[in-house]
C-alpha cells in the first residue's frame, strides 16, 4: 500500500490546518470562513432569485447566522425549536426578526413567553399540522390574553403510492392533500388568536437523501429514479395545496426544499423561499450529491495517543456520531491525513478511536487527525467555540450555542 503524497492537496490542507492551530490543544473545531462564504455564494447561485431561509439546526452558532444573513440572497431563519427562535429574535441586537419554527412545539414555558410579548409574537411563526396543536396553545394562553400568533401549516411532502400502502419519505405531518391543507387552514382562521401566514412542504426524500452514494451505483440509480417521480408528483401537489390554502387566507410565504434540492424547489412557481443550512458547512453526507459540489468548511481534530500495532494508531475520543438511521454513513470521516479508516469492530468511540491505514505509519504520539462530521450543525454540540480560519491563519473564535450556554436539542 503506497503512502499519500506529501505534496497532495489533502496533505497541503492538513498542513494548513495543523500550522494554524499549532498553539491549540485538541480537541479543536475549525470553521474555514473562505469555504463557508464560497458555499453561501453557491447556494444563492443555485436558488436563483428565490430567497434562502437559513436552517439554524445546521449552523448552531449565532455569529455564523449573522454572517450568512448579512449576505444578499438570505432572509430569515428556520429554527428547530421555539426557545431557540425566541432567543434569536429577542434582545437589543436580534439575529433575525423573522423566525419560522420548523416543527410543532409543546414547550409551554416558551409559548407563555411568546404570548406575553407582542414584539416576539410578530417575529416568530409557529408550525402546526393538526387542530391539537392549536388546542395546546389555547390551553396554555387563551386567545383573549395574547396577541394573534403567526401560524404556518406543515404539509407532508412524502410520496405515497399503491393507495398509500407504500410511503417514501419521512413521517411528519398528517396533512397530505390539498383538501387536508384547506381543511386545517379553515380551522386556523376560524379560531381567535391565530393568523395563518405560511405553508411549509419539505421534501426530505429529495433534499435529504444522497443520489450518488459512494461505491453504491445501483442505490444511486434507484434514488434518482424515485426522486424524479416524487419531484413531479410533489410539484403538482404543492401548487394545488398552495392554491387551496390561498382561497382560505392570503399567504406571506411558501417554504420548501433543503440544500440537496435548492435548484429543483426554487424552480416551482408556488414556492416563495427555500430552506438551506447544511450546505454552508458541507459535511461528509453531502459528498454524495450530484447537484452541487461544496467545499468542506467545518473540521475537528483529536490527538494521537497510542500506537497499538504497526499501521494502527489510536486517537482520543472522536465519536461525534450524527443523528439519523444507524449506519456507517453517520460516523465522522477521518479526513487528514488521507488514507485512515476506523475499524469495523470498534467504529468511533467516546474516549478513543483506533484508526488503520498507510498514513498511520507517519503519525506520532501528539499528532492530529482531522475529521469531518457526517452532518452539519451537530459538530457544535461538542465544542464551546469554533476557531475561525481565513487563508492560512486563525482570525478569532466564535461561540457555538453550547458555548453560549444554550442547548435546544
Amino acid at each position: 500500500m503506497s503512502l499519500p503524497s506529501t505534496d497532495s492537496p489533502g496533505e497541503r490542507e492538513r498542513a494548513r490546518l495543523d500550522r494554524a492551530t499549532a498553539a491549540l490543544d485538541p480537541p479543536v473545531a475549525v470553521l474555514d470562513l473562505d469555504a463557508l462564504d464560497a458555499n453561501a455564494d453557491d447556494l444563492v447561485r443555485r436558488a436563483g432569485s428565490t430567497p434562502i431561509r437559513v436552517a439554524s439546526k445546521s449552523v448552531r452558532a449565532r455569529g455564523v447566522l449573522r454572517r450568512v444573513l448579512a449576505r444578499p440572497g438570505f432572509s430569515g431563519v428556520l429554527a428547530y425549536s421555539l426557545p431557540e427562535a425566541l432567543w434569536l429574535v429577542g434582545g437589543e441586537e436580534p439575529v433575525t426578526t423573522d423566525a419560522v419554527v420548523g416543527y410543532p412545539t409543546a414547550d409551554r414555558a416558551a409559548l407563555r413567553a411568546l404570548a406575553a410579548d407582542e414584539a416576539l409574537a410578530a417575529r416568530v411563526t409557529l408550525m402546526v399540522d393538526s387542530v391539537a396543536h392549536l388546542d395546546l396553545v389555547d390551553a396554555v394562553v387563551p386567545p383573549g390574553r395574547r396577541p394573534d400568533l403567526r401560524i404556518c401549516l406543515d404539509v407532508d411532502a412524502s410520496l405515497r403510492v399503491a393507495g398509500g400502502r407504500v410511503h417514501v419519505g419521512v413521517r411528519r405531518s398528517p396533512v397530505h392533500s390539498p383538501a387536508d391543507a384547506a381543511a386545517l387552514a379553515r380551522q386556523v382562521v376560524a379560531r381567535p388568536g391565530f393568523r395563518l401566514v405560511g405553508v411549509m412542504v419539505y421534501e426530505a426524500q429529495i433534499a435529504g437523501v444522497q443520489d450518488a452514494p459512494a461505491q453504491r451505483p445501483v442505490r444511486g440509480l434507484a434514488v434518482r429514479g424515485m426522486q424524479a417521480v416524487s419531484g413531479r408528483e410533489l410539484a403538482a401537489r404543492r401548487a394545488a395545496v398552495v392554491a387551496a390554502v390561498s382561497e382560505v387566507a392570503p399567504l406571506e410565504f411558501v417554504n420548501g426544499g433543503g440544500t440537496g434540492s435548492v435548484e429543483r424547489t426554487s424552480a416551482e412557481a408556488a414556492v416563495t423561499e427555500v430552506a438551506a443550512g447544511s450546505g454552508l458547512y458541507h459535511p461528509a453526507l453531502f459528498d454524495g450529491y450530484r447537484a452541487f459540489t461544496g467545499r468542506p468548511a467545518a473540521f475537528y481534530a483529536v490527538p494521537v495517543t497510542r500506537a497499538p500495532s504497526p499501521g494502527t494508531v489510536t486517537v482520543a475520543g472522536g465519536g461525534w456520531i450524527a443523528s439519523g438511521p444507524p449506519g456507517a454513513d453517520r460516523l465522522p470521516v477521518p479526513t487528514y491525513p488521507a488514507g485512515l479508516r476506523w475499524l469495523p469492530a470498534e467504529g468511533v468511540g467516546e474516549v478513543q478511536t483506533p484508526l488503520r491505514g498507510a498514513s498511520a505509519t507517519r503519525l506520532s504520539i501528539g499528532d492530529r487527525v482531522w475529521f469531518r462530521h457526517a452532518k452539519a450543525g451537530e459538530i457544535c454540540e461538542h465544542v464551546d467555540e469554533l476557531h475561525l480560519l481565513s487563508g492560512d491563519a486563525l482570525t478569532g473564535t466564535m461561540p457555538t450555542y453550547r458555548g453560549e450556554g444554550r442547548s435546544f436539542g
